[in-house]
């Protein structure tokens, strides 16, 4: 499944809260569910093929403190998805006490934490422990006033939310200054301090999509470590902008003519962004000056 462009959802949260409901919302809604998989084993399960993917609308994983690992390991696990370009979200489930304690007594299961601790103080320990998964969550659903059907309905909106917000359709463009900055960048660089292929007489003629033009710029060190830190910071950046909604994003590269650096870097940046499974263009505005 890897490159694929299906929705990923963590679902996870105190015990009792209704993690179990949500994923029967997500399996009702064509996702492909999974409860307490271990958190290590994600990034291979990504990575099986499934033949009928075009089919399933989306992944669900119910991931909580059943599965001894999943504090000390789901830090770096979600730092693989996002290297890797998977696109996932944390739906983080809770409740008040009072109403644990209540689910508790009626269903006469036993705590995950409750070996050395009564009930209050499990799920006190367990609060302690999911803070920082809790933070890092970009939906959070406070159970407590939900019955079971409320709860399905309140996680179907959620979910129809999600699936209702646009992919942010990135555009990288290269451009010369001594045309002017193009007035809808967003991210600008400037790639003027890379050796200039214009002062090559057999070089100056072509433009940076040629052979020639990128190798006299991308084997040199300097244009190697500039990509390599700059590519670090878009796979920052990038999924900030999503996660803030933006329909678009503009990325500009400029040198002075626009013909040969700022393409050859532009084209770079944009195998590397098409490469996570991003909506990507690329375009030229002064290549043919």
């Amino acid at each position: 499944m890897k490159g694929t462009n299906l929705k990923i959802f963590i679902i996870t949260g105190l015990s009792g809260s209704g993690k179990s409901t949500a994923l029967a919302v997500f399996e009702d809604a064509g996702f492909y569910c999974v409860d307490n998989l271990p958190v290590a084993l994600l990034p291979k399960f990504l990575e099986l093929p499934m033949d009928s993917r075009s089919e399933i609308a989306g992944l669900a994983f119910v991931m909580d403190i059943r599965e001894k690992q999943f504090l000390s390991h789901y830090r770096e696990v979600f730092k693989i998805l996002n290297n890797t370009g998977y696109r996932y979200k944390i739906l983080y489930l809770e409740a008040d006490e009072t109403v644990l304690l209540q689910r508790y007594s009626m269903t006469r299961r036993q705590h995950p934490l409750s070996q050395e601790k009564n009930l209050l103080e499990s799920i006190r320990a367990e609060k302690e422990q999911l803070k920082s998964i809790k933070a890092a969550s970009e939906t959070i659903i406070n159970t407590s006033r939900f019955n079971v059907h409320e709860l399905k309905a309140a996680i179907s909106e959620t979910l129809q939310k999600s699936e209702s917000q646009a992919i942010v359709n990135i555009l990288v463009q290269s451009f010369g200054f001594k045309y002017g900055i193009p007035l809808d960048s967003d991210l600008l660089i400037d790639v003027r301090f890379l050796a200039n292929p214009y002062f090559i007489p057999k070089l100056k003629l072509l433009d940076g999509e040629s052979e020639a033009i990128k190798a006299y710029i991308l084997n040199r060190p300097t244009a190697r470590q500039f990509l390599k830190k700059y590519l670090e910071l878009l796979d920052y950046l990038i999924p900030l902008y999503e996660k803030d909604g933006r329909a678009y994003l503009t990325i500009t590269v400029g040198c002075t003519g626009g013909r040969h650096r700022s393409v050859t870097i532009a084209r770079e940046i944009f195998k590397h962004i098409k490469k996570k499974g991003k909506s990507v263009k690329i375009a030229h505005r002064d290549i043919d000056r």
